[in-house]
């Protein structure tokens, strides 16, 4: 049952890579303002997947602080516009992106050569300017995430010649609530809760709320059918001590105890780790001293022996 509506009371889009949602929710009980406000801000701001380039890889450089003959931008201003490139993927799996192109040209996201389950939200985005002829050549890594991945910085040991990027997957940039509170009568108030989302544009503010609220509602879906056990405290303690316990409490004959003896066999706990088969190939330990010691056990242990050892 729904106790609360969500509006959507202004909505905007500034470019390709921003989008604004205001919603309000209502009616809420006293205090569950701050308890969903707080709840749906830590979720989109921190475990909302998002996608980004983790890796470049340019021809004929190997060295972030490096030049590009012909091109404008020195190594390490590319990787800073790779960084703020704003992708949207259908698929878990890391994937790579690739441009190719002879100057004199401007290279922006629209150029490149990326696999079908991956989209560019801004295709103006700007990547580098090649002021000559120079053939310019990249290739780079795309994978999913959460939040940011923080990197060492230099050659990404996995991948030859890749120089790995701090990579930022938020697609939430943004996200403020406020409580307003109504007194209803003298003795109950309600809340509403205002929400106001900033995205990338990979996803719109309406899907935020949307992942989040998911990803509360599977964190807490366990707690709904909670079944727990009690531990028998009085059944551990007994087990324990029985497992303490040594042999001469059995008070078996002198054949059948000094063969326990001589294999090293000098506790209750020592004793179950032998199945009935097992106690038969010691030596001198026949099948009368096998049946005494299933008899002593059941008798002042309750305890039955296997006849063969469990796995």
């Amino acid at each position: 049952m729904t106790h609360f509506q969500i509006e959507c009371i202004e909505s905007k889009t500034k470019g390709a890579r921003e989008q604004y949602g205001h919603f309000v929710l209502e009616p809420l009980k006293k205090g569950q303002g701050i308890t969903v406000g707080n709840s749906l801000r830590r979720t989109t701001l921190s475990d909302l997947k998002g996608t980004a380039i983790v890796a470049v890889r340019i021809a004929g450089i190997n060295h972030e602080f490096s030049t590009i003959t012909g091109v404008r931008e020195d190594v390490l201003e590319i990787i800073l516009n790779l960084k703020e490139v704003v992708l949207k993927s259908y698929n878990d799996e890391p994937q790579i992106g690739r441009v190719r192109i002879q100057g004199p040209a401007i290279i922006t996201t629209g150029l490149f050569e990326l696999p079908p389950e991956v989209e560019i939200v801004d295709p103006k985005q700007y990547i580098a300017t090649v002021c000559n002829n120079t053939i310019f050549e990249m290739e780079f890594k795309i994978e999913q995430g959460n939040g940011y991945r923080l990197v060492e910085k230099g050659i990404d040991n996995k991948s030859i010649d890749f120089l790995q990027i701090d990579a930022v997957f938020m697609p939430a940039k943004r996200f403020n609530y406020k409580i307003e509170e109504k007194q209803i009568n003298a003795s109950y108030m309600e809340e509403k809760l205002f929400i106001e989302i900033w995205t990338d544009g990979s996803i719109s503010p309406q899907e935020a709320i949307s992942q989040s609220a998911n990803i509360l509602t599977t964190l807490f879906n366990p707690l709904t059918n909670i079944n727990f056990k009690a531990k028998n405290h009085n059944n551990e303690n007994k087990e324990k001590k029985i497992s303490q316990m040594l042999i001469e409490e059995l008070q078996l004959s002198v054949r059948a105890y000094n063969c326990l003896k001589r294999v090293q066999i000098h506790s209750i706990a020592d004793l179950l780790d032998y199945s009935q088969g097992e106690l038969l190939e010691i030596k001198n330990f026949g099948q009368k001293s096998v049946e005494e010691v299933i008899e002593a056990l059941k008798d002042k242990l309750n305890i039955n022996l296997p006849q063969e050892r469990l796995n």
